[in-house]
């Protein structure tokens, strides 16, 4: 039987409580909305699930409120297969949420962080055997920053190949480089994170996500482009966590850069298919049936 590539996410866990409306109200107005839905999300979490639903042993080092959200969505965490056993509920802690209001104009979102904040530095160094233990741990900018790199520094010592996605993108230090093996913004924060770093420190580890334009990878000074797959989108929610649990299981595979982002494409391209993050993500058996349909 072949070997489950061993991926560690460290990040963020949110319930996500959409508001779906004709209008957003004005200041002071009230409107009735269409339709209401509770979603677990995170980037963290999304990432952890696409990687586990592909095939991936997938453990997930995060928080969780001492509530009924963080109970639901270990539960839900534990039948999409994730280990869970690296998450532990914040005592007298909510849950993090985004509350987010879809109109047919406009979006809104509000993040309370909650348990999230509580993924110290401190709580990352408990978990520095789990860390150790793996093949590609994946990160994001969900948690606080210090965590974050505690947990890329622990990685890199330990050989283990760190993928950041620097979002929400925040200023990061140019210090953090050594540890961080590829950098996946999206143009967007590509254009930030070569402003706080340098692009020149970032060649050869930059992977940059652009949406229907495919996937740049930048290296040696030249960028190639991985072209996206044409389908038909019904919601592109979670399209760039599905493409960095995709892009993590092909590294773990032995798959070359260029072959890893092919399969991230197609990954992402599958997950906008169906309404909502962690439910569209694809299974390995339909992605590969994807990848061959494509090639015919």
């Amino acid at each position: 039987m072949e070997r489950k590539p061993k991926i560690t996410v460290v990040g963020s866990i949110n319930m996500d409580l959409v508001t779906i409306t004709s209008r957003l109200p004005k200041l002071g107005e009230t409107v009735f909305g269409d339709r209401f839905q509770m979603n677990p999300g995170g980037k963290g979490a999304n990432q952890a699930v696409a990687s586990a639903r592909l095939g991936a042993h997938v453990r997930m080092i995060g928080r969780v409120g001492s509530d009924s959200f963080g109970k639901d969505i270990l539960r839900h965490l534990q039948q999409e297969g994730v280990d869970i056993s690296n998450v532990e509920p914040v005592t007298d802690q909510s849950t993090a949420t985004a509350t987010i209001t879809v109109s047919d104009q406009e979006n809104s979102i509000i993040v309370v962080p909650a348990a999230n904040n509580d993924v110290t530095a401190a709580f990352v160094e408990s978990k520095r055997d789990v860390i150790a233990d793996s093949d590609i741990v994946i990160l994001q900018l969900e948690i606080p920053l210090e965590a974050v790199k505690k947990a890329a520094e622990i990685a890199k010592a330990n050989g283990v190949t760190v993928i950041l996605n620097p979002a929400p993108i925040q200023e990061l230090p140019s210090e953090w480089v050594p540890y961080i093996d590829y950098f996946t913004p999206n143009e967007h924060e590509q254009t930030m994170l070569k402003k706080s770093i340098g692009a020149e420190r970032l060649d050869g580890k930059l992977i940059v996500t652009k949406g229907s334009q495919g996937v740049f990878i930048h290296d040696g000074g030249s960028e190639m482009n991985i072209p996206a797959y044409s389908i038909d989108v019904v919601d592109t929610t979670g399209a760039g966590d599905a493409f960095n649990g995709g892009l993590a299981v092909a590294l773990s595979r032995g798959l070359s850069l260029q072959e890893a982002c092919r399969f991230g494409n197609a990954v992402a391209a599958l997950s906008t298919t169906k309404l909502g993050a962690q439910t569209g993500m694809p299974t390995m058996a339909e992605v590969e049936a994807f990848i061959k349909k494509q090639a015919q």
